[in-house]
């Protein structure tokens, strides 16, 4: 997915999230084709853009928190 410009793979990782289909950052890091500390230097970002995405231990991903 080298393609993708940075918003869009942030879009993407938002829309995962939402979806409750994000699970790991391992995940995304292969989808995207680059590193787990890019995954949570994006997920860093969009915590900071005010979206409110959290880990779920029991449930085992990525959620936003509503």
């Amino acid at each position: 997915m080298d393609y993708f410009t940075y918003e869009e793979r942030l879009i993407y990782l938002l829309e995962l999230a939402e979806k409750g289909r994000f699970l790991s950052l391992k995940q995304i890091a292969d989808k995207f084709s680059c590193s787990i500390p890019t995954v949570e230097r994006m997920l860093r970002h969009l915590r900071a853009k005010g979206h409110q995405i959290k880990y779920s231990n029991s449930l085992r991903k990525f959620y936003i928190k509503k």
